[in-house]
């Protein structure tokens, strides 16, 4: 009766936009999914460049067709990076600056915000299961003990789920506050 799968949808949505927030260290999750103009179309940067991370703050992309380089370039300047991609014979190179003290509390705060939007989904999910619990006990379809154990659960569930987005805000953010 209660689906986990929908709470997951909670956790995955975190995850991804924890992926984007950068933490001083180089990461190729931080230009993999840029929208680069090729071939007509608009495709993320992963599909027509190979990424690597050759040292802890610098971030290497070399597009596949070398035709392509000054769209790359261009992709990346107006990303919301705020980095200068520097072109260097047929690869870009990307140095990742340290953050200053106020980025970093920029950024915990973006953290806040996201954990906050996945709390929201998770008592969203919870409100609708819970719903469909009270219908079910409506219907005749269980009964009135069978509701108060099935609520049980359902909270008890969403609490773990709320545990593991405060885990994952307070991982991220001491990995953004870590110089």
């Amino acid at each position: 009766m209660i689906d986990k799968n929908k709470f997951e949808t909670a956790i995955n949505f975190l995850k991804r936009e924890y992926s984007g927030i950068r933490t001083g260290r180089a990461s190729s999750i931080l230009v993999e999914n840029i929208q680069v103009e090729a071939y007509g179309s608009k495709v993320p940067l992963k599909s027509v460049a190979s990424i690597s991370i050759p040292e802890s703050f610098q971030i290497v992309v070399e597009p596949w067709d070398k035709g392509l380089l000054s769209q790359v370039q261009k992709a990346i300047l107006n990303s919301d990076l705020g980095i200068n991609p520097n072109v260097d014979g047929t690869i870009i190179r990307l140095n990742i600056p340290t953050m200053t003290e106020d980025k970093r509390k920029e950024l915990v705060k973006s953290v806040h915000k996201f954990a906050e939007e996945a709390r929201i989904k998770i008592r969203q999910v919870r409100d609708d299961i819970k719903k469909n619990i009270q219908k079910e006990e409506k219907d005749g379809n269980i009964s009135e003990n069978e509701r108060n154990s099935s609520f049980e659960d359902l909270d008890k569930i969403a609490s773990q789920y709320n545990d593991k987005v405060e885990e994952m805000k307070n991982h991220k953010e001491e990995e953004v506050m870590t110089v």
